[in-house]
């Protein structure tokens, strides 16, 4: 059974950091292609940026420079790396996974960014 848990979400000021943890169990990462995604207060799920299964990682434009997305396959887990943050960053950050055509998501962690 593909599990996908996210981690790491907090209350931040604008201009700081904070890492996302995305953790899978069932599968091996590195597998199956994994995404971020950000969820504002009452707007739509956007993409952020994905990993691919070659290692590779791609994020939106609206972010480069700012987020980053790695992996440790030790820990099973894909990380989002965010810098700067902005109160526009605030909401529910999801990670989801994609295998034998199934999409997998977490349960979401929230994120709050403080002017």
């Amino acid at each position: 059974q593909v599990q996908v848990v996210e981690s790491g979400g907090g209350l931040v000021q604008a201009g700081g950091s904070l890492r996302l943890s995305c953790t899978l169990s069932g599968i091996v990462i590195g597998g199956d292609p994994m995404g971020w995604y950000h969820q504002a207060p009452g707007k739509q799920r956007e993409y952020l940026g994905v990993l691919t299964t070659s290692g590779r990682t791609n994020l939106f434009d609206s972010v480069k420079g700012r987020f980053s997305i790695s992996s440790d396959s030790a820990k099973n887990t894909m990380y989002l790396q965010m810098n700067n943050l902005k109160p526009e960053d605030t909401g529910v950050y999801y990670c989801n996974v994609i295998r034998g055509g199934n999409v997998y998501w977490g349960q979401g962690t929230q994120v709050t960014v403080s002017s």
